[in-house]
């Protein structure tokens, strides 16, 4: 098998931007990838993965990425005739994305291919948001997810209100996931709060964060109620962006010019699982993505510098620092208070401000995860920069099954040599 190397990664800003369109943020993105990779015009690339969830609700329910790229041919900017892929599954859209396009570079298909993601899910009309978010739920038999979370609501002390406050299904279940962790283990809220103020202060020094404030732990606990034990300040907001990465072989690589390859970024693994109706006991499927990615990249838990998780929720980074095997389970609370997830600590985790911060436009997420990796692998993160990281990996998954995502791709990411 080749090895593929991310060579242009790339992430507009994250934000509410009610004037920009789907075609719009792809040529913004697409632009800045083409940059970063030194290319004047994307005609080095072989195939596209193109990543969306919402453009269905415009009634723009097929061909999404061919419709996104056709002025940018026109333009001669991409070029004819290449093969685009579209892919959606949830918040991990933009993940499977980049899977489609590692795939097809290890396999020698292709030399080089484009994974990209855009999504826009701040609207004035609040129904078209939420219609895009139902779509991550299964909407033919809703009473057998209705009959879990409300079972699993006894065995956690918080009832399945999924209207209580406002709130959506998906919050109230990341409510009751970390009611469950604090009665199993004595996870604390205080914990959650840290993890969110530790976020919040990342984003204010990320450029491309939708917040870009620091809130206090205090602040935290005292913002507004959503799904207790979880506040506004601890939960990602709606909004729009896009992310792009070029990936190529190493065959290409080797043709391309010292400035590029010496910023190439090489990927270890990148592994995929698929969720269930699991026991709130029973691991997640990160944990198996997880595993999977560490046999793939002969590496393990301890070998990692970086991560970027996927916290929609500040309790998430608390939970997938367990799964992915930071720390010892039900020690996840103590591992975030402890400083080891911030800057400067052991293992820091969400750089870029995470999702609570930087942002969750759903069909751009995982991809401006690896942008941040990569960024960090590649020393240029500024003020945010982690000292020595070699090895980064990603964590992100998508749609909801019982207390599981649907999908959950873990990718472990290597620094250009020295």
């Amino acid at each position: 098998m080749e090895d593929a190397f991310i060579i242009g990664s790339a992430c507009t800003p994250f934000g509410k931007f009610q004037e920009q369109t789907y075609k719009g943020l792809t040529r913004d993105v697409f632009t800045m990838v083409l940059r970063d990779a030194g290319l004047a015009d994307g005609g080095p690339i072989e195939s596209a993965w193109f990543g969306n969830c919402g453009m269905g609700a415009f009634e723009q329910r097929n061909i999404r990425g061919q419709v996104c790229f056709t002025p940018l041919v026109r333009d001669r900017l991409f070029p004819e005739r290449v093969p685009i892929t579209n892919v959606e599954g949830g918040c991990a859209t933009a993940a499977l994305a980049l899977n489609g396009a590692i795939k097809d570079v290890v396999s020698g298909d292709v030399s080089v291919s484009l994974a990209i993601g855009v999504e826009k899910t701040f609207f004035e009309d609040r129904a078209v948001t939420q219609q895009i978010f139902d779509g991550a739920i299964d909407q033919f038999d809703p009473q057998e997810w209705e009959e879990y979370y409300t079972a699993i609501g006894h065995r956690a002390g918080k009832p399945f209100e999924p209207k209580a406050g406002g709130s959506t299904v998906f919050m109230s279940t990341y409510g009751m996931q970390a009611a469950y962790h604090m009665k199993r283990y004595g996870t604390t809220q205080r914990q959650i709060a840290v993890g969110a103020s530790k976020n919040h202060h990342m984003g204010s020094l990320n450029p491309g964060a939708q917040y870009r404030f620091e809130v206090s732990v205090e602040d935290v606990l005292a913002d507004r109620p959503v799904s207790w034990p979880l506040t506004r300040a601890m939960c990602a907001p709606i909004g729009d962006g896009g992310a792009a990465a070029i990936v190529c072989s190493s065959a290409y690589l080797a043709t391309c010019p010292p400035e590029v390859r010496e910023r190439a970024v090489k990927v270890r693994a990148m592994q995929l699982s698929g969720g269930k109706y699991r026991d709130p006991d029973e691991p997640s499927l990160s944990r198996i993505a997880a595993q999977k990615a560490y046999r793939r990249a002969g590496l393990a838990p301890e070998d990692i510098d970086i991560a970027e998780v996927h916290d929609a929720t500040s309790f998430c980074e608390i939970y997938q620092c367990e799964m992915l095997g930071f720390c010892a389970e039900g020690e996840g609370g103590r591992y975030v208070e402890s400083g080891a997830t911030a800057l400067g600590g052991a293992r820091p985790v969400n750089l870029s401000g995470g999702l609570v911060s930087k942002g969750h436009p759903i069909g751009a997420t995982g991809l401006s995860m690896i942008h941040e990796l990569t960024t960090q692998l590649r020393g240029e993160a500024g003020a945010r920069q982690a000292r020595g990281a070699r090895i980064g990996l990603a964590e992100n998954g998508g749609g909801v099954i019982g207390f599981d995502e649907a999908v959950c791709a873990v990718t472990i990411l290597e620094a250009p040599k020295a």
